[in-house]
């Protein structure tokens, strides 16, 4: 048999059992209070970095640092959240003076829970994400206003002197990778060079250039051999018509002057007879002589191929490098510094003392209306009527004469209220 119908049975309820109330309130604030000043408050700082493009388009002079900023952000974070450097930022900004006690392993995993690294995905272009980063959101929680600040700035301040370092790094190591490339290809070249040279010169093998050359004279000898003989034939003919129309001392004059002239073009056709043989004996190569060449010409001409692809790389990797070294690359730079927060998170102490107090009145009127269902009476005529149809005609008040404790006072305070109802 329940005992509220309406507000005013509520209203009575509440009245006949405001001690309780009061103390189960009182109470619960007592614990409220003690729970707030026993929380440690927490203060959030953000710090907002954003992510910018290149200034020089990537197909006008293209950066060496290749790799998503989603990536290389990633690996920054892991870089942050490494225990020594953790440690290294405590001791730089004093955190947790106010807890000595504290270990290590214990100060590791409160930093790495306090603070977190959020990156917004910057808007795709086309069909494909090439896992792009437009901002980057790092948020710090600590006890204090100027440690969430002061942390929060710290993180940031490294994560962008880690990302400038490490791309300016990717592309130094790429421009020292080709020139030592390039250098190494240029000493093989240089060398293979000198092997060939020691080899033509062993195996007495002229120079391409020079077996042109040598063709080309040797087939201007054979032009003079064949004016040599020319002049040979002319001479004996007018030898032989002298001899046969002129008188005997002018025949012989003219023979002694063929003599003469025939030695002398006999003495050049022999020099150019010699020369042409020393020639052609120049250019005779045997066959393992020349498959050597062919493996010598061959190995040249991959080398000079593969060192002009690493010259032109190398040219690249020097243009990405001075794209780093003056920062016209992917760079980070804040646009929202890390403010000194105002109030605690969740509302701090007082907001716990406040929502505690509240609890404690629910639940001190809860405790009430279970004592009054658990002792249910009917306390006025209109319960009377409602309950079993009759209307009383007189109330008679309950007294109580007998002394009661403290508590039994407490919860029977209702008690000298109660009316018992009688039908006339």
């Amino acid at each position: 048999m329940a005992s509220i119908y309406s507000i005013a049975d509520f209203i009575d309820m509440l009245r006949r059992r405001v001690w309780l109330i009061v103390v189960v309130t009182f109470l619960g604030c007592v614990v409220s209070v003690w729970l707030a000043l026993q929380q440690q408050p927490i203060y959030s700082s953000t710090e907002v970095i954003q992510i910018t493009r290149p200034k020089i388009a990537g197909d006008l002079a293209r950066s060496t640092a290749e790799g998503s900023s989603a990536r290389r952000i990633q690996l920054i974070e892991q870089q942050l959240m490494a225990r020594g450097t953790i440690l290294e930022i405590v001791d730089q900004l004093d955190l947790f003076a106010e807890r000595p006690g504290l270990l290590d392993s214990e100060i590791v995993p409160l930093m790495r829970n306090s603070v977190s690294l959020m990156g917004t995905a910057a808007a795709r272009e086309g069909g494909s994400d090439d896992g792009a980063i437009s901002v980057l959101t790092i948020t710090a929680n600590m006890p204090t206003r100027e440690q969430a600040q002061a942390v929060a700035r710290e993180f940031s301040k490294r994560t962008i002197a880690l990302s400038q370092n490490t791309r300016l790094a990717e592309a130094r190591e790429t421009l020292l990778f080709f020139n030592e490339k390039e250098a190494a290809l240029v000493r093989d070249i240089t060398a293979l060079e000198e092997e060939i040279a020691n080899f033509r010169h062993e195996n007495a093998v002229t120079l391409p250039g020079a077996i042109e050359m040598r063709g080309a004279e040797i087939t201007a000898i054979n032009e003079s051999l064949l004016e040599l003989a020319r002049q040979e034939i002319e001479l004996r003919k007018g030898a032989e018509e002298a001899e046969a129309t002129q008188r005997e001392a002018y025949a012989r004059r003219v023979r002694e002057e063929f003599d003469a002239q025939l030695e002398s073009l006999t003495a050049q056709r022999q020099l150019l007879v010699d020369r042409r043989s020393e020639l052609e004996a120049s250019l005779e190569l045997t066959p393992d002589v020349d498959r050597q060449l062919a493996s010598y010409e061959r190995r040249q001409q991959q080398m000079q191929s593969e060192l002009e692809v690493i010259t032109a790389r190398r040219a690249e990797a020097e243009v990405g490098f001075r794209l780093e070294t003056a920062s016209q690359g992917e760079r980070l730079r804040v646009i929202e510094p890390a403010p000194l927060p105002d109030y605690a998170m969740g509302g701090g102490r007082k907001s716990l003392a406040i929502k505690g107090a509240l609890a404690s009145f629910v639940l001190g009127v809860l405790a009430a209306f279970a004592l009054d269902l658990r002792h249910p009476v009917l306390r006025s005529s209109g319960q009377m009527k409602r309950e079993t149809g009759l209307s009383p005609v007189v109330t008679i008040p309950v007294l109580t004469t007998r002394k009661k404790g403290l508590f039994a006072r407490l919860f029977a305070l209702g008690g000298r209220g109660t009316e018992r109802h009688a039908r006339s």
